[in-house]
């Protein structure tokens, strides 16, 4: 007795398939795409299936990412099978698709990354990745630090020549680069290795399926920037508001960034908690108010220049300006403190376990610190700063104002005859 055949599966299966096309394709995914009613991808990837994969082929429109529940609705109770470049899963259609079913079957093939790792001798764990599709360059800003490795994920033919350029002007003209094309495929080619310094802009772009290698080194003169917050007070741009580097390390280690966090940062000022706070971590978001149009206009520069591009940056006075802001996980409150409301709003808009952390050198906004604390518990400190300066022939201290700080975590339960 011939056994009955599995019946198909009904959500979508996302198949994997690199330069190499159908001949590097597994015969458990060459299975899939054949049996598929509905082939979903771009030009490129549906033009390297064979005409034995019969189902009916719909390229996805543009913009991408607001179109995929609508295609899926449109194929719904039909076998789709969905094609995706190298492992869906890795900077890939997969998380827009696991998004919108969980009826998701994938099929992974090599990622460029793991192709061009091996190509290379790097170790994957010894590498960062940043991905410019549909990115802006300027977000590879914060992964620049001497002898790292990079693998930039490119989105055309014009992306190792926009690297070179910020690299240059970042002060990384010296770094290594080299542009690997069509991996894993017939036409696969890399680039000998030179320096941003040496890559201009009249050289010919390339294949546009490419992924461009790193190895990063400052030149000389360059600003030295760490990867922990308090970044010298030199990479900002100011006009004197900008919360000075040994403050600001202990403000941001009072709000406590984590993964995936979102912080609002009312009188931004110079925008550096913000910035610092969205360097701790790619997947960190920020929203910073600021009244005068001329400082958000220089948030959005320092934003630029230390690559953290996403920063959002919000023109207005706060708590006004709060109202239509998603919920914060932490809120950092560094100028207004005075405007009638402000604490109230930002204690009333954080979530259990959010942050608050204010920052003041008034004698009136430390009064109101102090009657918050009062109601509300938490951590109030005042940091101070000397440097060290020529006194004549000798050395002594300069006071910096000092800086009065409350810091407090929202409870569970509130404290019992506490205001909430």
């Amino acid at each position: 007795m011939t056994p009955a055949r599995p019946a198909p599966f009904l959500g979508v299966t996302v198949v994997g398939i690199g330069a190499d096309g159908w001949a590097g394709l597994t015969e458990p995914a060459r299975a899939v795409l054949r049996a598929a009613e509905v082939l979903i991808g771009g030009p490129r990837q549906l033009d390297l299936l064979p005409a034995e994969c019969a189902g009916e082929r719909v390229g996805w429109p543009t913009p991408l990412r607001p179109a995929v529940p609508r295609v899926l609705a449109a194929h719904a109770g039909r076998h789709i099978a969905v094609l995706a470049s190298g492992d869906p899963m890795f900077y890939g259609i997969g998380r827009a698709l696991a998004e919108e079913t969980d009826a998701l079957r994938v099929l992974p093939h090599p990622s460029s990354v793991s192709y061009a790792a091996g190509r290379l001798g790097w170790p994957l764990e010894d590498i960062d990745v940043v991905t410019l599709v549909g990115r802006p360059t300027a977000r590879l800003a914060a992964a620049l630090h001497h002898g790292r490795r990079l693998l930039v994920l490119s989105a055309d033919a014009t992306t190792p020549a926009e690297v070179a350029a910020l690299l240059r002007e970042r002060g990384f003209g010296p770094s290594l680069m080299r542009v690997l094309e069509q991996l894993g495929g017939h036409r696969e080619r890399t680039s000998a290795r030179t320096t941003a310094d040496e890559w201009t802009r009249t050289q010919q772009p390339g294949d546009p399926l490419n992924i461009v290698a790193v190895e990063c080194r400052r030149a000389p003169r360059t600003l030295r920037l760490g990867a922990v917050p308090g970044l010298p007070d030199e990479a900002y741009e100011h006009d004197g508001q900008l919360t000075k580097k040994h403050v600001r390390a202990a403000t941001l280690g009072a709000l406590a960034p984590a993964p995936g966090e979102l912080l609002w940062d009312v009188g931004g000022g110079s925008g550096s908690i913000a910035v610092e706070w969205m360097r701790t971590h790619p997947s960190c978001r920020a929203v910073t108010v600021e009244r005068d149009p001329a400082r958000a206009e220089r948030i959005l520069r320092n934003a630029e220049r230390l690559g953290v591009p996403g920063l959002s940056v919000v023109t207005g006075d706060a708590p006004a300006a709060l109202t239509e802001l998603p919920a914060p996980d932490a809120v950092f409150v560094g100028g207004g403190l005075t405007a009638p409301g402000l604490l109230d709003t930002c204690w009333a808009a954080l979530p259990v376990g959010g942050r608050l952390v204010a920052n003041t050198v008034t004698l009136e906004s430390e009064a109101l610190l102090a009657d918050a604390y009062r109601r509300h518990g938490g951590e109030l400190v005042r940091l101070a700063v000397a440097h060290a300066v020529p006194v004549g022939g000798f050395t002594g201290w300069r006071q910096a104002m000092p800086v009065t700080q409350w810091s407090v975590q929202k409870p569970l339960d509130p404290t019992p005859g506490a205001d909430r």
